[in-house]
């Protein structure tokens, strides 16, 4: 159990907490929520504004220690400065440790690189402001302090933060672009599948054109305006045209690879500086070769 005596007036009490405390803001939410924290022995709401001489009592001990082991790893760093930094992410790096994997993440990675990481998001996922699939390559944003952080945060959910992807898609896709716009939630049949669905789902809207179409094959451009867990394969999928090699939503045969889908394109403003920033990936060796085998069909 520990307490705080308020010292001041009128600020909120997430807020409070989150100046004279060593907890995230994630935390403190999660604190709250579960009625962990009381002022003057009463349950009081995120919002209530503290009085000074006011006595806060947080009844769950929560640990602010890394529970992650910093590891070396080849980090592809496409910028970065004192506040955020860009990596360009292969395919196969899961971003964050999640049950029963606790090693060989970029969370692990980006420890041993520095320890001025956020964590916003909690001591397992330092730095990490969003996250791609495992087998999903290329750009990921990086926020190196709680405050680039929280204006990076806030600017994905106002969708101020542009992510252009590339996928090369099974089938033939007929039409020059489509917004596709459907509820993605989990897949009750299977809990490691989203699906779209009516039933405890998220609004999801995936904007595509097309680039190129080949024999049985269409490469696209994708633009997300909303982030669901894996929302293009999902949608992609959905329309018929799921993205190739996709080892969870094909029923074919994949390669260790995985799916055919890369952040390509990355355009924000700066959480800090305010300057415009725009980054580009190139396609992944196995990305590009297959392509160059899908042109050399195309022109027999």
């Amino acid at each position: 159990m520990k307490k705080w005596i308020v010292k001041e007036n009128d600020i909120r009490l997430d807020k409070y907490l989150g100046t004279c405390t060593e907890y995230s803001r994630n935390q403190i939410e999660k604190l709250l929520k579960e009625n962990a924290i009381f002022v003057n022995n009463k349950i009081e709401k995120a919002s209530y504004k503290v009085k000074e001489n006011d006595e806060i009592t947080l009844v769950k001990e929560i640990s602010t220690t890394t529970k992650i082991e910093p590891q070396p790893m080849d980090l592809k760093i496409v910028y970065e400065d004192e506040d955020i930094m860009v990596i360009d992410k292969p395919s196969g790096l899961v971003v964050h440790p999640g049950s029963g994997n606790k090693n060989n993440t970029l969370a692990n990675g980006l420890l041993y690189y520095t320890n001025e990481l956020s964590d916003e998001n909690g001591t397992e996922r330092p730095g990490i402001v969003h996250r791609i699939d495992k087998d999903t390559s290329g750009l990921l944003l990086v926020a190196k302090n709680n405050t680039a952080h929280q204006i990076l945060a806030e600017d994905f959910k106002e969708k101020k933060i542009i992510r252009e992807y590339v996928a090369l898609l099974d089938g033939e896709f007929p039409h020059r672009s489509a917004i596709i716009d459907a509820p993605i939630g989990r897949d009750p049949n299977n809990r490691k599948r989203m699906t779209v669905t009516d039933k405890n789902s998220k609004h999801a809207v995936t904007h595509l054109e097309v680039l190129k179409r080949y024999k049985g094959y269409t490469l696209c451009k994708l633009k997300l305006e909303t982030g669901r867990t894996h929302q293009i394969r999902v949608h992609t999928k959905y329309i018929g045209y799921p993205v190739h090699n996709d080892p969870v939503y094909t029923n074919k045969k994949c390669s260790e690879f995985g799916q055919f889908l890369h952040s390509k394109e990355m355009d924000f403003e700066h959480p800090i500086t305010k300057k415009h920033l725009h980054f580009s990936s190139p396609l992944p060796k196995e990305f590009q070769d297959f392509l160059e085998t899908l042109e050399e069909k195309n022109c027999k």
